[in-house]
């Protein structure tokens, strides 16, 4: 069997004070295999950015284990270390602040070839920047303009060639089309599509559209409140969703159909109708196919 590219295990992210913490990422579990796409979705505040977040270390675990290409990332040699910063890449929300603004195009692809030393000459380091800015549908003649010069779209599309520049084995891509136009975000979509396929690459898609991340994921995850409550194969999560907030968010989507649209009844989550008890289990339950919702064994029992 593959092995996963990336094992989440009871990760946990908290902030704030001992009498004022605030769980952003509460005890979450998820895998990503090699060349797979997993969607985690939820509105926002939810704890999908944080997650993403704390996996590549830009903030610092609470608890949990993160397990990537096999190897735990808090025991990580120095060489180790440099292999994970080059292998796994984040592409940001924001293409406006995520360019610095003082550096060419050029310039700002160049920064990590020359801090990992991934070139033979300056000729080839050019080539190689020219062949990524075609790999994101640009040009040439793009590499010495500043960021201010180009629209939404096309910064997004140079922060996409930057992760590339590593050649990494996934790229954590955080609600990387919100910022942009509809009619821009399916281009968007549809180029990383491609270079998914031509590169191998496994992404983890973190997006509040439920929509457009059916349209790129294999398995979708869905949170609330810093806790996974349904994950499964994407059709099966859109189809046949089983817990009550995924239920509330596919009510949600918008139908392409008027009719639909006008008859259709929105679901309402409360929070508090689960009603635990203090000695209830309350973990991840298989539903068959490897579709899991977080529920107790009363609520598995009524759920089936």
């Amino acid at each position: 069997m593959t092995e996963a590219i990336l094992e989440v295990k009871n990760l946990k992210k908290y902030f704030g004070s001992k009498n004022n913490t605030v769980k952003a990422v509460d005890d979450v579990s998820f895998h990503v295999m090699p060349g797979e796409t997993l969607g985690l979705v939820g509105e926002s505040g939810c704890g999908k950015s944080t997650t993403g977040r704390t996996i590549i270390k830009l903030y610092d675990k609470t608890g949990g284990e993160v397990i990537f290409d096999g190897k735990h990332t808090d025991q990580l040699s120095r060489k180790e270390q440099k292999l994970f910063t080059q292998n796994i890449q984040m592409i940001f929300q924001d293409p406006y602040a995520s360019l610095n603004p003082r550096m060419t195009v050029f310039e700002i692809l160049a920064e990590g070839y020359d801090i990992h030393g991934l070139y033979k000459d300056k000729k080839q380091r050019r080539l190689k920047i020219y062949e990524l800015l075609e790999s994101v549908g640009l040009n040439q003649e793009h590499a010495n303009r500043y960021p201010h010069e180009f629209s939404g779209g096309q910064r997004q599309r140079i922060g996409i060639a930057r992760a590339l520049s590593f050649d990494p084995k996934l790229i954590i891509a955080d609600e990387p089309i919100s910022a942009l136009d509809v009619s821009i975000q399916a281009q968007v979509v549809n180029m990383m599509k491609e270079i998914q396929e031509e590169r191998g690459l496994a992404y983890l898609f973190i997006a509040h559209d439920l929509s457009m991340v059916k349209y790129i994921s294999d398995r979708i995850a869905v949170m609330y409140m810093g806790q996974l409550l349904e994950i499964g194969n994407a059709s099966d999560v859109y189809e046949n969703p089983i817990h009550p907030y995924t239920k509330s968010l596919l009510s949600a989507v918008p139908q392409p159909d008027p009719l639909t649209e006008k008859t259709r009844r929105r679901v309402d989550y409360d929070a508090g109708q689960h009603d635990y008890a203090d000695d209830e289990e309350v973990r991840l339950r298989d539903f068959g196919n490897n579709h899991m919702a977080l529920c107790s064994n009363r609520e598995y029992e009524a759920w089936k």
